[in-house]
């Protein structure tokens, strides 16, 4: 019996757990060849506080992007052009 953990962020509505459990059992089922009472889905809900990837929080505001032009040794000929 498969025991599958799905973390995702608060807010998921339960149409939207529904259609994942009958997905994600789905699989399982063709995968394993077992029965869908066999397997079982456990949620947990996190913030995003509670996760971080490349050294900062999901709930940090996102960088400044970069301007490509801005980035760009500046070409003395270009001056005033833009």
């Amino acid at each position: 019996m498969p025991n599958i953990t799905v973390e995702i962020f608060r807010g998921r509505t339960l149409d939207q757990r529904r259609q994942f459990v009958q997905g994600i059992t789905q699989a399982a089922v063709d995968a394993f060849g077992i029965a869908p009472e066999g397997v079982r889905i456990t949620f947990f809900e996190i913030e995003d506080h509670d996760l971080a990837r490349g050294g900062r929080l999901f709930s940090d505001p996102a960088p400044a992007a970069v301007d490509a032009a801005d980035s760009q040794p500046a070409d003395p000929s270009a001056v005033g052009q833009r």
